[in-house]
């Protein structure tokens, strides 16, 4: 994608077996870049699809929204799996063109809300209801010849808002862990001129140091926010890490599953309902019954757990080096360097070092430095706070360290072997100690012996010599990121709503992924150029504002007032 394309926005109210979307798809390739918003009760299998490349990135069928990109980044296609009448209320989008089935009168507002500018709607069979409600919302009808698909068109005729100006490609992100390394891969992905910064010599030396990461989902009865949120970043950074060459190939790890076990009889009751309830694809989450699950344990276990099959493990660290890769020439590395204070000048940023000289300037400033953005002035009362990790590590050669073929949680995690390492963790602490320490050595390897059966296993807590790493997460008090503009303290008077909060005008923050790193960073750094862009975000607005950075604001003045 150029950085002076437009990209053309199609809503298209029913996916259907994506004929319209493949038609679209192919025209795109001659014109302006797309963006074709798709939406789908239910998602067609993977099998009964036409084209390949589709194919080989279709989601799993679970609700919520499912962005895949195509062609490197000149087609966009969301999946929006729902009721339409769920649905369209949660899209935020400027859209050039509809394409308009089976849709209730009362939605015809809605849709004259996201028309941009003369868009243009098209709709099949429409009745004399839903023609009155178009007519009503500010479309007019113009007749053409009947077609299988298409017998009415219809044109905007309400101005909407203006356009926001494209903006300045030019960026700077501080920090260079997988929040970072994210945002640089999809900055520079969509045409952008990126300089990141960061304070030691190479990227992920903080919490994104750790030999291993788990990727895997949050289930939850009720569906909240964060499990809505989980589910959405997962399979959206399976989705990438398949684009970007796939794990175990582009960046070191494994897609080998992960079984997470149930804490007692109480606890694999809830598991079960979670799944009767949601009835989610195999693939995505089942139940593992306890003979199962002791099977792979290589022992017996008095309960079952959710099975994962699709999850995994990776090192971040090379996963962050394979995100910079993919930047090119486009992106201009400083390391060694700290960012102590951002500086406004004009209509720009600059970055000064701890000497006061300039290390870089750009319109847009993208913090991504976990706790060390409290540390800048212009972010210094976001409440976010360090939770100290330590992970064990165990030589697999050693007697009685387990050798599973896929990783295995409770209330502490195991992983396979992976250069003769496994790894076992991590301790949450709320000191600031980076040493090892040998009681949390202790508490690893006693959460260890409860997970996986055997008198070897429960050896270890005496026998295991010191060894691990120490790592910072950086969480927020809701343990959800912060993706967005970054609030401006100083300027708030009386707050209502989050469009009411004051922001620093180019500054954003990448912040507050604490212990799901792996998942959270590609689709928050998607979001977030997205707002950058002012294109449709891949998520629901309602879960677009959960991460909003000006919600600790917002509820800090509501308490207030």
């Amino acid at each position: 994608m150029t950085a002076s394309a437009r990209r053309r926005v199609v809503l298209d109210t029913h996916f259907g077996d994506g004929a319209r979307f493949l038609a679209a798809w192919a025209s795109a390739r001659a014109g302006a870049p797309l963006h074709y918003l798709a939406v789908a009760p239910a998602l067609p299998a993977a099998a009964d699809l036409a084209d390949a490349r589709l194919r080989a990135l279709w989601p799993l069928d679970v609700p919520g929204f499912h962005r895949i990109v195509l062609d490197d980044g000149r087609v966009t296609l969301d999946l929006l799996v729902g009721a339409l009448d769920a649905v369209l209320p949660q899209v935020e989008a400027r859209v050039d063109e509809f394409l308009v089935a089976a849709c209730p009168p009362g939605l015809a507002r809605a849709l004259a809300k996201l028309a941009a500018q003369g868009a243009t709607l098209h709709a099949r069979a429409p009745d004399e209801a839903l023609v009155w409600a178009l007519t009503a919302a500010g479309f007019a009808c113009q007749a053409i010849a009947a077609s299988p698909d298409v017998n009415a068109v219809y044109r905007s005729r309400q101005p909407p808002p203006a356009a926001p100006p494209p903006p300045q490609r030019r960026a700077i992100v501080v920090g260079a862990g997988l929040a970072g390394s994210a945002a640089c891969q999809r900055l520079c992905a969509n045409g952008w001129q990126v300089t990141l910064i960061e304070r030691h010599a190479g990227p992920a030396r903080e919490a994104s140091g750790n030999l291993a990461g788990i990727f895997m989902p949050l289930l939850s009865k009720d569906d909240n926010i964060p499990t809505r949120l989980s589910r959405a970043a997962y399979l959206f950074a399976l989705r990438e890490w398949r684009r970007l060459g796939g794990v175990g190939q582009a960046f070191d790890g494994a897609d080998c599953g992960v079984l997470q076990l149930a804490r007692d009889a109480a606890h694999a009751k809830v598991q079960r309902e979670v799944l009767a309830a949601w009835d989610y694809p195999p693939e995505y989450a089942r139940w593992l019954a306890a003979d199962a699950a002791g099977a792979l344990l290589g022992g017996a276990t008095p309960h079952g757990g959710w099975l994962f099959e699709r999850g995994g493990w990776a090192r971040p660290a090379s996963l962050c080096e394979a995100m910079l890769a993919a930047c090119g020439e486009r992106l201009r590395r400083v390391f060694g360097a700290r960012a102590p204070e951002l500086r406004r000048a004009g209509d720009e940023w600059q970055v000064l070092g701890a000497d006061g000289v300039v290390i870089a300037q750009a319109p847009t400033v993208i913090l991504a430095n976990g706790t060390g953005a409290v540390d800048i002035a212009q972010a210094a009362r976001l409440p976010l706070s360090a939770l100290r990790g330590q992970v064990t590590h165990l030589a697999q050669d050693q007697a009685g360290v387990p050798r599973l073929p896929l990783v295995v949680c409770r209330e502490a995690y195991v992983t396979p072997p992976a250069n003769g390492i496994v790894c076992a963790g991590a301790t949450y602490d709320n000191d600031d100690d980076p040493a090892l320490r040998a009681s949390s050595q202790l508490e690893n390897l006693t959460r260890l012996a409860e997970i996986v059966p055997g008198d070897a296993v429960a050896a270890l807590a005496a026998g295991a010599p010191l060894a691990g790493r120490v790592g910072f997460r950086c969480a927020a008090p809701d343990r959800l990121p912060l993706c967005g503009a970054l609030p401006d303290y100083a300027a708030a008077g009386r707050l209502e709503r989050l469009r009411d909060v004051p922001r620093h005008p180019g500054l954003y923050g990448l912040l507050g992924y604490a212990s799901r790193g792996l998942i959270w960073a590609p689709l928050m750094a998607e979001l977030l150029v997205s707002q950058l862009e002012h294109a449709p975000p891949p998520l629901e607005s309602a879960l677009v504002a959960a991460l909003d950075p000006g919600r600790f604001l917002l509820k800090e003045r509501r308490r207030a007032q």
